[in-house]
């Protein structure tokens, strides 16, 4: 049945524009906050599903102005662990709790973002992109982005201390995505996640997209490399504060 609260619109539509803000502008930073803003309407599981035909339109389109702009070589290290981390999410698909998930990598990204907002990671030389730490972080990434779309803090975190140019961070975190969300698509079918009230649902929410992602683009362009990565970090702690919420008012 087609969903027609309007809480659930309410919650629905900023999400869908910060997503596409997030993806057109910062990589991810904000892309975290969809869903558990729409579980405030409707249950966590249907709003993934929901978002997921969203995400992979606004992979593409977010793609587009940055195409051949991204890091070859954490490219090659980041995608075979994505695709690790999606089979492993398909295989415990209703096993694990979705909430423990939130709260763990929740407190993850606000640590991390502290330490670098402190300004004690300005210090150090931007890290290298490390074969074992990045295949770590893209398999953490695509389990939890497949059970919760929350895929963002864990490949933000092994990307932003390599401080890559700004547009080359946010074309190569969206052409992980691409990916990853096209791979997820097949096991969310198989799971019965994709219903005709669902589907339909994404495509009223369709139309939000290039508006959000052509906003993000403009942020991007107004905003210099000091600034651009504050932003990120205050996104990654913002998606992290609300994990943490979202994961212990329901435990």
């Amino acid at each position: 049945m087609l969903i027609t609260e309007p809480l659930f619109y309410l919650c629905a539509i900023p999400a869908v524009l910060l997503t596409g803000i997030s993806k057109g502008g910062f990589g991810g930073a904000l892309g975290g906050l969809a869903v558990p803003l729409m579980a405030l309407a409707i249950s966590p599981v249907q709003a993934a599903a929901i978002m997921l035909p969203v995400l992979c339109l606004m992979d593409w389109v977010g793609l587009k102005p940055y195409w051949r702009q991204w890091d070859s070589a954490n490219v090659r290290i980041l995608l075979p662990g994505g695709l690790i981390g999606v089979v492993a999410g398909t295989l415990s698909f209703g096993l694990l709790s979705e909430n423990v998930i939130r709260l763990l990598i929740g407190v993850l990204a606000v640590l991390f973002a502290l330490t670098n907002l402190s300004g004690f990671a300005a210090s150090q030389k931007p890290a290298a992109p490390s074969v074992p730490k990045g295949v770590l972080w893209s398999a953490v990434s695509g389990f939890t982005s497949f059970l919760a779309h929350a895929g963002g803090p864990p490949v933000m975190m092994f990307l932003l201390p390599q401080r890559l140019d700004k547009t080359v961070y946010v074309a190569t975190i969206n052409l992980f995505f691409l990916v990853t969300n096209a791979v997820k698509l097949l096991p969310y079918a198989g799971l019965g996640q994709f219903s005709a009230a669902n589907l339909v649902t994404s495509l009223l929410l369709v139309p939000l997209v290039p508006f959000g992602v052509w906003l993000g683009l403009w942020l991007h362009r107004r905003f210099d490399q000091t600034w651009f990565y504050r932003i990120a970090q205050i996104g990654l702690l913002l998606t992290g504060l609300q994990l943490i919420y979202v994961g212990t008012s329901s435990l």
